[in-house]
Formats: C-alpha cells, sequence, structure tokens
C-alpha cells in the first residue's frame, strides 16, 4: 500500500516507528516531515499529506502530533480526506469498519509506541463495511 506520512516535533519519534514498521512490512511510504523533533507548525506538514492522499497519490496517509486532535482538523479540511483521531485498538477497527477513513491521526503524548503500531496494524487490515451513510458524506465531499 503507498502511504503518505507526517508530523509534527510532538509526533517525530513515533513517526520514525511507523515508517520503519511500514517498510518492514512491504508498505511504500513517502515522508513528508518534519525531520526531527525542533518546534514547527504542524499544518506545514500534515496538509501537503492529506491532499496527496485526496489527490489519488496515496491510498492512505497517516497523521502524527502530540495529542492528534490538530493533525486531525487540518487534514479533515481537505476535501476528500476522512481522518479520524485513534486512541485504542477498537477505536482504530471503527475507524475503518464503520467510516472508511482514509487518513488515521495519532497523539504521540496519549500513547504508548507499542499501541501506536498496533493500531496502524489493525487500521491498516480493517476493511470498509459499507454503509448507507458513507454515500451521503462522499456527495459532501464534492
Amino acid at each position: 500500500m503507498k502511504i503518505a506520512l507526517a508530523s509534527d516535533h510532538a509526533g517525530f519519534e513515533y513517526k520514525e516507528a511507523i515508517h520503519e514498521w511500514l517498510t518492514a512490512h512491504g508498505h511504500a511510504v513517502k515522508d513528508f516531515g518534519t525531520s526531527n523533533n525542533a518546534s514547527v507548525d504542524y499544518p506545514d506538514f500534515i496538509r501537503p499529506a492529506a491532499e496527496a492522499v485526496a489527490r489519488g497519490e496515496y491510498e492512505r496517509g497517516i497523521v502524527l502530533g502530540g495529542s492528534g486532535n490538530g493533525e486531525a482538523i487540518v487534514a479533515n479540511k481537505v476535501r476528500g480526506v476522512r481522518c479520524g483521531l485513534c486512541w485504542s485498538e477498537e477505536s482504530a477497527h471503527l475507524n475503518r469498519q464503520h467510516n472508511d477513513a482514509n487518513v488515521l491521526s495519532l497523539g504521540q503524548r496519549m500513547i504508548s509506541r507499542e499501541l501506536a503500531l498496533r493500531i496502524v496494524e489493525i487500521w491498516l487490515t480493517t476493511p470498509f463495511e459499507g454503509g448507507r451513510h458513507l454515500g451521503r458524506i462522499r456527495k459532501i465531499e464534492g
């Protein structure tokens, strides 16, 4: 799978671990930055990754920050992106199964590295069940 990956400084360490995990599991990854843990403005990195997913250049995106909230907000401002903030295995499963999310947001300060990697695995492997509500959501997206 082709995956866009981005973080701010507060999500940098997990981004690096996730990048390594994705590559080891055969995924093609484009890292949109940041490149270290020096303070940055997260929209500068999150928005380009979300836009690349919306354009269809990448099948999925993963964005990270301290809490993941701001990153989810920025990603969801991009038409065609359905980004969900996940904090547990169940939230990752439901994010894909019921919402067909194409971008995942994680908060490095909120969960352990091990849980973050497990969430990524679940999120990537859970299929969308389908549903009548998503058609209406996609009409809004345009």
